[in-house]
């Protein structure tokens, strides 16, 4: 039974390390605002943009012109809904 037990305790010994929150500028439609996401979230924001051509900030411009909630929660959906269409 301790052995159970020992297992349990090593599972979350092993737990992934949590990510940092980046905070950073950016400017949409000529007004500057700021964005905290997880640095994951940063560079599949910035490999969506790279793929279609354009930069970060009008990609950012593009999910806040039809987003419903707020900046940080929209891109993130944007993130994920593009992951799973791949």
């Amino acid at each position: 039974m301790s052995n159970i037990f020992q297992k349990a305790s090593s599972v979350t010994d092993t737990a992934p390390e949590k990510s940092s929150v980046i905070k950073r500028s950016v400017t949409i439609t000529k007004h500057r605002t700021s964005v905290s996401l997880e640095k994951e979230f940063w560079d599949e924001l910035k490999a969506i943009a790279e793929k279609k051509g354009v930069s970060v900030n009008q990609l950012i411009a593009k999910v806040d012109a039809s987003r419903q909630n707020n900046l940080s929660s929209a891109l993130r959906i944007f993130v994920l809904d593009a992951i799973k269409s791949k």
